[in-house]
């Protein structure tokens, strides 16, 4: 795992396509239980190095309920964009993730997580890889659907402030979503804290 993670830290496979260069942003470990399968880093992410270091990643720790020590553990949670680096700005927000990174690098990686329990697929690019023609035509119809995925797969929407509105129009997703969802994360993550509540 080390040399894999190595390789793809100096992996420039699309270097003359990102507007800042390559800085492949991924955590994982042989025994990570959980992999979080997001979008691509922004621009702060590729500035400190560290996946979800933003307001998404404080959103998606509270959706979650785990403190930063257990979702950086990379034991706990690997972390595996659907692209590695900052993909550039679009007219409405960040552009795509790169299409070259996860056919390149994310099977590999999961060769060599023989642990994984669960994957979360944060955003409809994430979706669309994972479950193909098993995802529905809305990321809202995927979500919503969320058990039909089960026990491999949750899908779950993007936790960026600008999904305020999402949120609000979807108040299932805080009542019956995210309960389960912690649940399962509690269960998964629990037994390696000796009984210590999240």
């Amino acid at each position: 795992m080390k040399s894999l993670l190595n390789d793809i830290k100096h992996c420039s496979i699309c270097k003359d396509h990102l507007p800042l260069g390559p800085r492949p942003v991924v955590s994982a470990d042989i025994n990570s239980k959980i992999v979080i399968v997001g979008q691509a880093p922004g621009t702060k992410v590729h500035a400190s190095g560290f996946p979800w270091d933003d307001a998404s990643g404080k959103q998606l720790r509270n959706w979650l309920e785990v403190t930063n020590e257990q979702f950086y553990n990379p034991k706990h949670f690997a972390i595996i964009p659907m692209g590695f680096c900052y993909p550039g700005k679009g007219k409405t927000g960040d552009l795509p993730p790169r299409p070259e990174c996860a056919p390149q690098w994310h099977q590999p990686l999961f060769d060599m997580m023989q642990k994984v329990e669960l994957v979360l697929l944060i955003g409809m690019y994430a979706q669309r890889y994972y479950l193909k023609e098993q995802a529905k035509s809305t990321l809202t119809e995927t979500v919503k659907n969320y058990k039909d995925y089960l026990p491999n797969y949750l899908p779950l929407p993007h936790p960026s402030p600008r999904n305020r509105f999402w949120l609000t129009k979807n108040p299932w997703f805080e009542v019956e979503v995210l309960p389960d969802l912690r649940n399962r994360i509690k269960g998964i993550i629990q037994p390696t804290y000796s009984g210590r509540n999240i």
